[in-house]
């Protein structure tokens, strides 16, 4: 129930049936033309800007024009006690009481829906995909929490959606691991000194894996690595992996599918998929120009396949082959997102680190290429996020390795701060997380602030002896809201269009900072009760006027939503 896009349909329609009065085109365009929320201080419920679009589009008076747009609204809506010019031409508008009382029955009768828009488009999201060579890190968690919120704010917009993780089990960094692995195992049963190599990799996780792979196969060959290296890496991986299901579990984060780029290697995809491109002129033998930066003298020029990614709007084409003739990174994502785009999804989201934003051009190229210019590949890529505490910046742990884990990060503050607080800003802005704000109980704490306004909520039909998921009546007689009230109600009717645009963007921080605005307008009527009595909810431990309660029903259903799709708790005692 987008009161905005009703509205603006409804106005635009009334502009098209009179536009020989209004002095119009019958086909005048409409671009621009927007319906908002005006500012509080007006007490108006929407704004227009219609006639400011249209008299600049035919050489009107902007005013003149918003006082005839007016006077046909008038005759031709009921829905509206005011409607006033202001300004240089902007239209306000505020509803009968009918219709505030119209708008909350809808509300309340949408109950957990109410802000989906019912889109009903199929969605592929990829997020997370860490090497699986150890637990994630706090950069790893931004991401995951970012994708996992998305895909929850697509599904409560109506969407079908999958979340899906891609396990980059193949290639050096594998080998690389299970190495570490192999001489942990060593040191462990043969009493052996760890060897120092370059690229192995030093977090006391590995050796937890290699205690665990002893007590599963005690009689493990370590004699030789390469002859054992299948079965190592096997091994490996499947504990690595753990730990990072154990650490998605532990944000709040799960995936409907797990796909291995290994058994695309090994289902000869690669080859498929770069012969599929082949076969249609975008892959061709030739030399590609040396890297910027990079030295003459030092660049080899050697034949090899090459995706003509410009055509499809990259800077540069692409290998597909190494100096060795195997295939580069890009050749096996490639096969990647074949399968994908067979898989005939509406979108396929990426969800990427801060390090791959250089990957985005030539993987939208190679979609465009694959799928014929029929699948949509959005990128949205997360960028850093630095830890501060007590005002210094935060130190690693020797443990993980070189980063910080997690699991560390969730020893100092619960899952609902961290999810809620790294979408409180947007993905493509580093984020400052701050241990001691997180923990405040003040304003300053934007998950406690939202949680706090629920539990107040709570609170309060605890003290009425009321069930909040109960029925309450309107009293049609004496239906009356006062200013506060006016604003909270207004503020609920942006909630619809704060999805759609948060879902048309993929901007999930949008919710949380929505939230936050509703329970700042909350707070402030409950403080208002305090220092002054006609502002109070409750006299004699009634509810003093039955609409408030109607108003405080649908603010309290509105952050159940919002936090449902953040995955966040709400408690109610705090």
């Amino acid at each position: 129930m987008n009161i905005f896009k009703i509205y603006l349909k409804k106005i635009q329609n009334l502009i098209i049936e009179n536009n020989e009065i209004l002095n119009l085109k019958s086909d005048i365009n409409m671009e621009g033309v927007i319906i908002e929320t005006p500012p509080l201080e007006l007490n108006y419920d929407l704004s227009t800007n219609i006639a400011l679009v249209l008299a600049k589009k035919t050489k009107q008076s902007p005013v003149k024009l918003a006082e005839s747009i007016k006077k046909i609204i008038q005759e031709n809506l009921e829905d509206f006690s005011a409607i006033v010019v202001a300004g240089p031409g902007f239209i306000n508008f505020k509803f009968t009481s009918k219709m505030y009382q119209k708008l909350i029955l809808n509300i309340l009768k949408s109950n957990n829906i109410y802000g989906s828009n019912k889109k009903n488009e199929s969605y592929n999201i990829e997020f997370v995909s860490a090497n699986p060579t150890g637990p994630m890190h706090v950069g790893h968690s931004r991401g995951a929490i970012f994708g996992d919120v998305l895909a929850n704010l697509l599904t409560f917009n109506g969407n079908n959606v999958t979340k899906e993780y891609y396990i980059n089990d193949y290639g050096n960094q594998i080998i690389n691991f299970t190495e570490s692995i192999f001489y942990r195992l060593r040191e462990i049963k043969f009493k052996e000194k760890f060897v120092k190599k370059e690229n192995l990799y030093p977090g006391d996780y590995v050796i937890d894996i290699a205690k665990k792979i002893l007590i599963e196969s005690p009689e493990i060959d370590l004699n030789n690595f390469k002859e054992n290296f299948s079965i190592l890496s096997k091994k490996a991986l499947e504990h690595s992996m753990d730990l990072i299901k154990n650490d998605l579990k532990s944000l709040g984060v799960t995936h409907d599918n797990f796909i291995s780029e290994k058994s695309l290697v090994q289902k000869n995809l690669v080859q498929k998929s770069i012969q599929h491109l082949k076969d249609k002129k975008f892959v061709e033998e030739g030399y590609l120009n040396p890297p910027k930066g990079e030295k003459n003298k030092e660049w080899k020029k050697i034949k090899r396949l090459i995706f003509k990614s410009t055509l499809f709007g990259d800077d540069t084409d692409r290998a597909l082959q190494k100096d060795d003739g195997t295939w580069t990174y890009f050749a096996n994502d490639i096969a990647y997102h074949s399968d994908k785009t067979a898989r005939n999804y509406n979108y396929l989201i990426n969800v990427l680190g801060a390090d791959h934003i250089g990957y985005v051009k030539r993987i939208t190229a190679a979609t465009k290429a694959l799928s014929d210019n029929k699948t949509i590949l959005i990128c949205k890529v997360c960028q850093l996020v630095k830890l501060f505490k007590n005002g210094q910046p935060y130190k690693m742990s020797k443990r993980a390795g070189d980063f910080i884990s997690v699991s560390e990060l969730l020893n100092e503050v619960d899952k609902d701060s961290i999810r809620f607080m790294m979408l409180n800003r947007s993905n493509d802005v580093e984020l400052d997380f701050d241990f001691d704000k997180v923990l405040e109980k003040t304003r300053e704490n934007p998950v406690f602030y939202v949680q706090y306004c629920y539990a107040r909520i709570s609170s309060l039909f605890r003290t009425l002896k009321l069930d909040a998921s109960s029925r309450f009546e309107i009293d049609e007689k004496n239906f009356d809201l006062n200013n506060s009230e006016l604003n909270l109600f207004r503020k609920i009717l942006d909630w619809p269009k704060v999805i759609e645009t948060a879902s048309n963007k993929f901007e999930p921080h949008r919710i949380p900072f929505y939230l936050y605005e509703l329970a700042t307008l909350f707070h402030s009527y409950w403080s208002k009760g305090n220092e002054d009595p006609k502002y109070r909810f409750i006299v004699n431990q009634k509810i003093k006027n039955k609409n408030t309660l109607l108003v405080i029903k649908i603010v309290a259903l509105t952050i159940e939503n919002g936090m449902k799709i953040l995955g966040v708790n709400l408690p109610t005692k705090m």
